[in-house]
């Protein structure tokens, strides 16, 4: 999931990433890592105390600072559980708060249903006055149906100054990152919004239904834009591709098959029904079946029949035919 907002913060002028990281750090550390050569450098900082959001980003300041150096840049903070961010999307709020000329400007959406969600309280010049927690509003703020999405940009050289203000006056008794939109404003700057277009991209992941309903999204999403460079999948909504999976024009993918990992498919090759293959190169114009296989090579013209499962490690030689069995080379 965190990889999938990493994707959404690439961008030409990123000069540093950081992740703060806590519980579970070293899995997620060495899952971040896998993937380091897309995602340029990454540097970890862990949070020892759980004490809030603005805590988890002032343990990162120092780091930030000896990235950006004298320069005063801009920082994008995202939460790691917004998968369904798109690159376009980021591009845009840094776009709207370098025009703007702000101090710091909040990703917002606006939903029929604000449940859960911090709402983002308005001053009379319209600009962001707080943004305030759904268990510390009143009544009134909590018909409000402008939410926060925790995605904001900021000006370097206020983050640090600015997050030392923030207090835990609340419900929670933690360090709230959205409380430096209070603390900014009421210095003077310039504390604006971009208001999402498709407020799902902000649907943050809190349970595994949660989960499932963006993993769909994800996945209708990778589908289309497969479908769109050529490739044939008879029913989308049963097929399953990884983010990391490689398809070339004329593939065609049937019902049920689930491409995993790092799976490259050459042109005109047809895999399925109900294959499921994991790190997987299959050449060009071949046949899968019905096959289970990690780690596995097969080559062109090559025709895998069903109910077959392929050892990691099997070699499938080019033009060969595997009618069953569990073959290490062919």
């Amino acid at each position: 999931m965190v990889q999938h907002v990493l994707d959404a913060a690439r961008h030409d002028e990123v000069r540093a990433t950081v992740v703060v990281v806590g519980h579970g750090a070293t899995w997620v550390e060495k899952s971040i890592l896998k993937r380091s050569n897309d995602t340029g450098p990454v540097t970890f900082v862990e949070q020892g105390q759980q004490l809030g959001t603005g805590h988890a980003v002032l343990v990162a300041v120092p780091t930030i600072d000896d990235a950006l150096g004298a320069t005063d840049g801009d920082v994008l903070i995202m939460p790691g559980d917004t998968p369904l961010l798109r690159p376009a999307t980021i591009r845009a709020l840094i776009a709207a708060h370098r025009d703007a000329g702000a101090g710091l400007t909040v990703l917002t959406a606006i939903v029929d249903d604000p449940t859960g969600y911090g709402r983002i309280v308005r001053g009379k010049d319209h600009k962001i006055a707080r943004i305030v927690e759904e268990r510390d509003a009143t009544d009134a703020e909590r018909q409000i149906d402008e939410i926060n999405t925790s995605i904001m940009v900021v000006r370097q050289s206020l983050l640090g100054p600015a997050l030392r203000l923030v207090g835990r006056q609340n419900a929670q008794n933690e360090y709230y990152l959205t409380d430096l939109v209070s603390v900014l404003y009421a210095a003077g700057h310039v504390t604006s919004a971009f208001i999402l277009d498709d407020s799902v991209e902000a649907a943050g992941v809190n349970d595994r239904s949660q989960l499932a309903a963006a993993e769909r999204e994800l996945r209708r999403r990778i589908n289309d834009e497969w479908m769109r460079r050529g490739v044939t999948m008879w029913d989308p909504a049963v097929t399953y591709v990884d983010s990391d999976v490689v398809l070339s024009p004329d593939v065609t993918l049937l019902p049920g098959t689930v491409l995993k990992g790092h799976c490259v498919v050459g042109p005109g090759t047809h895999i399925g029904p109900h294959a499921v293959l994991s790190d997987v190169t299959v050449g060009a114009n071949a046949h899968v079946g019905t096959v289970e296989a990690t780690n596995v090579r097969i080559g062109d013209d090559a025709c895998v029949g069903s109910f077959c499962v392929l050892e990691p490690g099997t070699v499938i030689a080019n033009g060969t035919r595997v009618v069953g069995g569990d073959p290490r080379t062919l």
